[in-house]
């Protein structure tokens, strides 16, 4: 019978662990912690290089697993994870962010064997400006996976939570680019999430189509362009199967505006309207579904004493300018004066 020393047999052992000593080398160190989906992928990171403390401190209060040395239990068997994570939802709650994020793994075992989960993490983003020391970064408070089949991406949820995905048709890909390219170097395109872009659907019948015609159907987008101390700026962009994609232009009233002894501060001898300009950008803009209206509100100065007020109606496939106040007094008190109006009745 062949004998093996000692030393052989550390040799042997120390070969069998190679494979996964080796991955857990090579995989380049994730700690993401910027957005929820990121987070989730450094967790994976972090259970398939066996650092099993940064993965847990991935979890803020409520913990998978009664304590550390049961949560690293779990894994003793796991050479790595793969992950894939779908479209964050997100929703605001008592000075917190809380994301939903659809998750799909590919656990694999030392021995080889595959096993895929699919579900939804939820994390929680605490308002950093409110937080005092020590800060805490977006944390998961829960995951629910269950086992699925397929690859990664035929598992993974398409949704989670109530809140739907922001849309990503053609449309409006096509639009963001427009935007992009009419814009660059003027708006800020950094900003994301909630505000930064938004799209309705219209639907309507022109004056001119018979009683029985088929509604035509139009599509608003609305960008973000930039921001100041009270004021914000919108651009916006209108398809319809006419016309095509285009940037929308409003007609805006240009205004001359006399104050006692050339000074603003001073009485509001005269407001009139001299003329109209076509307008690119609408300030703290808008729209209505309801009443397919879009309306504008420009603050001339932080405390809102002085503005201008603008309602631009959509129809037979345009918006046209129906009323337009301003408050031209810079007197600490709110009263416009309508310079034209076409929306309110007698």
């Amino acid at each position: 019978m062949k004998t093996v020393s000692k030393t052989a047999a550390a040799m042997l052992a120390l070969s069998a662990l190679w494979p996964v000593q080796a991955f857990a080398a090579e995989l380049p160190y994730l700690d993401d912690r910027s957005d929820a989906a990121a987070v989730v992928r450094s967790l994976y990171n972090a259970v398939s290089r066996k650092e099993y403390a940064r993965a847990w401190d991935y979890f803020g209060e409520t913990k998978p697993a009664k304590d550390f040395a049961e949560f690293a239990k779990g894994y003793e068997t796991t050479e790595r994870v793969d992950v894939e994570t779908g479209t964050v939802s997100s929703e605001g709650a008592a000075g917190s962010i809380f994301y939903n994020i659809p998750v799909a793994i590919r656990a694999v075992a030392g021995d080889g064997t595959e096993k895929v989960f699919a579900g939804c993490y939820t994390a929680r983003q605490v308002n950093a400006a409110a937080q005092e020391p020590p800060f805490k970064p977006i944390l998961l408070e829960k995951g629910s996976l269950k086992p699925a089949e397929g690859d990664l991406a035929g598992a993974l949820p398409k949704q989670c939570g109530d809140t739907p995905p922001p849309e990503t048709d053609a449309l409006f890909d096509q639009a963001t680019k427009l935007f992009a390219a009419d814009y660059k170097g003027q708006c800020d395109a950094s900003r994301e999430g909630e505000g930064a872009a938004r799209s309705y659907k219209i639907s309507y019948v022109n004056k001119s189509d018979a009683p029985d015609a088929k509604p035509n159907e139009a599509r608003l987008f609305r960008f973000f362009c930039s921001m100041g101390a009270y004021n914000e700026t919108h651009v916006y962009y209108l398809w319809n199967e006419l016309n095509g994609l285009n940037q929308q232009h409003f007609a805006t009233p240009e205004l001359d505006i006399r104050y006692e002894n050339d000074d603003s501060e001073g009485k509001l001898e005269s407001l009139s309207v001299i003329g109209y300009r076509a307008e690119t950008q609408l300030v703290n803009s808008d729209y209505d579904e309801k009443t397919m209206t879009l309306m504008s509100h420009a603050k001339w100065r932080g405390v809102g004493d002085a503005s201008s007020d603008g309602v631009w109606i959509f129809r037979d496939g345009a918006f046209t300018l129906v009323k337009y106040d301003v408050d031209a007094s810079y007197d600490g008190e709110i009263n416009p004066e309508s310079m034209l109006d076409y929306n309110t009745g007698p």
